[in-house]
């Protein structure tokens, strides 16, 4: 359960640490953009490259990225059994006698979206959650999203929620961790038996859950009440975001990509989805 990249924020004095929050979200979004504009081998080669320069920018283990992907195994199995088996082309690897007919153009595919997830996962985690507080996420958001306020938008209430709820991620897993420990030392049983079985004997792990998580939202609003907290007019904060030279030099690096995968589809060079 500490495999959930959401709300964990790694320590490192890196490029991508210093950026502005706003201007990681920015670039984030404009990354997965690029990544859904790759169709064919180059490009995919190209962003799997990028993903690397990446990673090694920002300074976060390689494990601790790959660690992330467990939840998502079962996910990228599914989809690339279905692209292997279910996508039709014109090189046929198996014989025709055959009921079940596999073509290297499902075997691509496959690559490609296993490729596409996982990158897609491991920006979002590199640029959202690994480099940047929970904090400065949500005060990047309610800045970037400030102009909604002119049509009432609740934009610093959605804001402070979307912080709790990050904060709360890790907290969450660690009291599942700890209660279902507390019933594998009184007898419980969750690894054995189906999928159904398993499911069943993680209901009584549910309701303790439940209760702690509405005694730590009930403490949470005493002390908020306790401090005066009556929304986000008049508020300041103690740091002020500040845009600098790098976060605009990043965002335009972004888009200079963009376009050069744009134009490296173009080329068609090598299978194209």
């Amino acid at each position: 359960m500490k495999n959930i990249a959401f709300g964990q924020y790694y320590p490192a004095d890196s490029v991508i640490h210093r950026m502005d929050p706003r201007a990681k979200l920015i670039v984030a979004v404009l990354y997965i953009v690029c990544t859904f504009l790759c169709t064919n081998a180059l490009c995919f080669a190209v962003l799997v490259l990028s993903a690397v320069v990446l990673t090694l920018l920002s300074k976060i283990p390689l494990r601790l990225l790959l660690r992330t992907l467990r939840p998502l195994i079962f996910i990228l199995a599914f989809t690339s059994l279905i692209n292997i088996f279910f996508t039709k082309g014109e090189h046929l690897l198996t014989p025709e006698s055959w009921v079940v007919k596999i073509y290297l153009e499902g075997i691509w595919n496959a690559l490609f979206m296993i490729l596409r997830i996982t990158i897609l996962l491991a920006a979002t985690g590199i640029f959202l959650s690994f480099t940047t507080t929970p904090i400065a996420l949500t005060d990047a958001l309610e800045q970037l999203f400030s102009p909604l306020k002119k049509i009432r938008v609740p934009v610093h209430e959605v804001a402070m929620m979307t912080s709790i709820a990050l904060r709360f991620i890790p907290l969450l897993t660690e009291e599942t961790e700890k209660i279902m420990n507390a019933q594998k030392a009184r007898g419980a049983d969750f690894q054995s038996g189906g999928l159904i079985k398993r499911a069943k004997a993680l209901l009584p792990v549910f309701i303790p859950l439940l209760s702690s998580a509405m005694k730590r939202a009930d403490e949470l609003a005493n002390a908020m009440d306790c401090r005066c907290y009556h929304g986000g007019e008049g508020r300041t904060r103690l740091k002020v975001l500040h845009f600098r030279a790098s976060d605009v030099a990043a965002m335009v690096l972004v888009v200079a990509f963009g376009v050069g995968i744009f134009f490296l589809n173009r080329l068609g060079i090598g299978y194209t989805m």
